[in-house]
């Protein structure tokens, strides 16, 4: 996006990418449909040590111009949910389309390009050693993104080269990523892997409601990919396993409905049974969860609406970098200009998507990050 942005402006631009061919994190993401922004779009929707950093850019390139691209290169695209597009054929016309722009913009793309020093002299200009030999040029661009999915070819690269021209670099966390769980935690849940929900996932003041996935190691679904980014080890999560709706209301009703149901028929009706067979088991046998629904008190009733609306859970970890879609933390921007993302220690130096202390939702929101501050800095370099 920055270079076809640069090079729309007449600019002589090239893209140096260390992989065997652009794109991957493009082609890999949404299960090969590629969700490429997301029409709620707002600063709201990202996670940074300085919240308003992501403004500027996210106003100047708004999804409604990326989508004018794409309309415009004729990919079929649908909304799946809450304003995330996806194309509907294959994310590969995704890197199409962007290649094609770079081709009419006359950027040139060196593939599998590896960088073996960087420096910069003092006429002002970047000499950059590379496998390919040596480009040098007044305005370099970072846009080497995170550690997320290392098997990609993701690394550290780009927060080494902050370092070198005296870049602070938040610490990285994964982030859109699993949860684990060990112990106790785990064995009660391991078994009913492949159980999924829809719930709303509660941590440190945030809430996100989507589907949880039980797996053999942890928790997964959009709900605990969205909520991972801000949990932390020791934080208190919580599950409403009946989102929207009031648990003990909803028990009270049943209860008048059908006196004679057993409890735990009840649980399992609301809730996938296997889930509910083990919350009796675990969280609640000293109800006797087999008595008819007519022999609860209100009180009981209200234990029971409690554990269903805040189910706590321990986890223990996250899966890592090895999955995480995501990296938080990053180059600092309080370093960086907002309105242009060129860097505020060096002339001519760049730092644009992930590879910043910028990180989005789930949903469509970290593409547009690339898309608006590669447009920025595109825009001026």
């Amino acid at each position: 996006m920055c270079a076809i942005t640069a090079g729309q402006r007449g600019q002589r631009v090239v893209v140096i990418e260390h992989a065997n061919k652009v794109g991957k994190k493009i082609l890999m993401s949404g299960g090969g449909r590629c969700n490429f922004t997301n029409t709620g779009t707002t600063p709201q929707n990202y996670l940074s040590a300085n919240p308003h950093f992501c403004k500027s850019a996210l106003a100047r390139y708004t999804p409604w111009h990326f989508i004018e691209m794409v309309d415009r290169h004729g990919i079929a695209w649908h909304e799946k949910e809450l304003g995330q597009l996806f194309c509907d054929v294959s994310s590969k016309l995704i890197v199409k389309m962007l290649l094609d722009e770079c081709a009419a913009a006359g950027v040139q793309v060196e593939t599998g390009c590896s960088i073996e020093q960087v420096q910069h002299d003092d006429s002002g200009e970047y000499r950059l050693h590379t496998t390919h030999g040596m480009f040098h040029a007044p305005a370099l661009v970072i846009a080497s993104g995170g550690l997320s999915i290392p098997s990609m070819g993701a690394s550290g690269f780009g927060y080494e080269l902050a370092r070198q021209f005296g870049h602070a670099v938040l610490p990285t966390r994964a982030g859109l990523v699993p949860l684990t769980l060990s112990g106790k935690h785990q064995e009660r849940l391991a078994d009913l892997s492949g159980v999924a929900l829809p719930v709303t996932a509660s941590c440190a003041g945030q809430d996100f409601t989507n589907s949880l996935l039980i797996t053999h190691r942890g928790l997964s679904g959009p709900s605990i990919l969205q909520i991972s980014s801000y949990w932390q080890p020791g934080d208190n999560l919580q599950l409403d396993l009946l989102p929207g709706r009031d648990a003990l209301q909803s028990l009270q009703q049943l209860q008048l409905e059908r006196p004679a149901a057993e409890l735990k028929t009840v649980l399992g009706e609301l809730l996938p049974k296997r889930l509910a067979q083990r919350l009796c088991e675990v969280w609640l046998p000293h109800l006797q969860p087999s008595r008819p629904m007519r022999q609860f008190n209100l009180p009981q009733l209200r234990e029971v609406a409690a554990t269903l609306e805040h189910w706590p859970l321990v986890a223990s970890g996250t899966e890592g970098y090895r999955t995480a879609e995501v990296t938080l933390g990053g180059v600092d921007t309080d370093g960086v200009s907002s309105t242009t993302m060129q860097s505020r220690h060096v002339p001519g130096l760049y730092f644009i998507g992930e590879v910043l202390d910028v990180t989005g939702w789930l949903g469509g929101y970290n593409f547009q990050w690339a898309w608006a501050s590669g447009h920025a800095a595109g825009s001026v370099a």
